[in-house]
């Protein structure tokens, strides 16, 4: 039987939830998961039992502490400290137990907070980072780092993508810290219910930013992990390995707030309140070593707007809270 066995650390979040998806529809692959409850990713015996116990042939590393602003302003502590052991305890345990193949998980903010727009991978550590989520930076630039340290070392076969903003199933629709996209669908379907004239969204609508679909996401990882080496080695250096993964397209706050408005259905106005502030002017990722490895995003963010509100309809009971 030459199907493989892939581990989904994180398979219950977002992105994890997403990559399941779309290994099942491959049917070639034998997934295993494990929920906190059976494996805690920081208790690194458990771990390496684990990986010991397991025959496994891929890592998918989508395991994470993660949060918005006001959770990494409060925690910072555990966001370095829980993302900087999960990780070492992933990436460690693999390779004692021999898994040649793993994808790192990152994300955007491993970016400086001036970095040039659109962002390159080759910005990485060229000046400070945003304040508020550094220690959550600072420990997926690790992870980034330890990927091709164990490469270098060991001929380990540990790639690492970072994703621009995503949206789309799993997603955290809380009404106090979700980010952008699930607080505007619950905004706008709650003022449609309560029959509402207006929402007012912050700032002015001027800053850009950029969103991918999670299922684009799980698609582009995938992708990216089964590369052959040849074409992996010939489109990236082996110190600055990490992979852009994004439409390479975005638009105004203003023009993202029409379309959640349109997609839900909403048909009062829009009030932006200028009092409110506006965050950095312009988020993009350059996604042309994406490119180049044969991969581009399919999902128009129209459309996927419209699938996500379609998933919120039909699981809004478990956010009532």
């Amino acid at each position: 039987m030459s199907n493989k066995t892939v581990f989904v650390a994180g398979h219950n979040g977002m992105v994890g939830s997403a990559i399941v998806r779309q290994l099942e529809k491959s049917g070639d692959v034998n997934i295993i998961t494990r929920s906190r409850a059976e494996l805690n990713l920081l208790d690194q015996q458990a771990v390496l039992s684990f990986f010991a116990n397991n025959k496994i042939d891929q890592v998918y590393l989508a395991a994470a502490k993660v949060g918005g602003i006001v959770a990494n302003n409060t925690y910072p502590a555990e966001f370095i400290y829980e993302n900087l052991t999960i990780q070492n305890n992933i990436i460690h345990a693999a390779h004692l137990a021999g898994v040649n193949d793993l994808l790192f998980l990152g994300s955007s903010c491993i970016y400086p907070k001036f970095a040039e727009q659109p962002m390159t991978e080759s910005a990485l550590l060229t000046g400070a980072l945003e304040e508020t989520n550094e220690p959550y930076a600072i420990a997926k630039i690790a992870g980034i780092k330890m990927c091709e340290s164990y490469n270098r070392q060991y001929g380990r076969n540990y790639r690492s993508v970072m994703p621009t903003n995503l949206y789309g199933e799993n997603d955290n629709f809380h009404p106090d810290n979700s980010h952008v996209i699930p607080a505007l669908i619950r905004r706008f379907h709650e003022a449609k219910l309560a029959g509402d004239k207006k929402v007012v969204a912050w700032g002015t609508g001027k800053p850009m930013r950029e969103f991918l679909h999670v299922d684009d996401m799980a698609k582009a990882s995938i992708h990216v992990m089964n590369l052959s080496n040849e074409v992996y080695a010939a489109n990236t250096q082996e110190m600055l390995s990490h992979i852009n993964v994004g439409t390479g397209i975005d638009c105004t706050i203003r023009e993202l707030v029409e379309t959640v408005s349109k997609v839900v259905g909403f048909e009062g106005s829009i009030e932006f309140d200028t009092t409110k502030p506006d965050g950095t002017p312009r988020k993009l990722m350059n996604v042309s070593r994406l490119a180049s490895l044969g991969w581009k995003s399919s999902t128009s963010l129209e459309q996927g707007l419209q699938d996500t509100y379609e998933w919120f309809l039909a699981n809004q009971d478990n956010f009532r809270k």
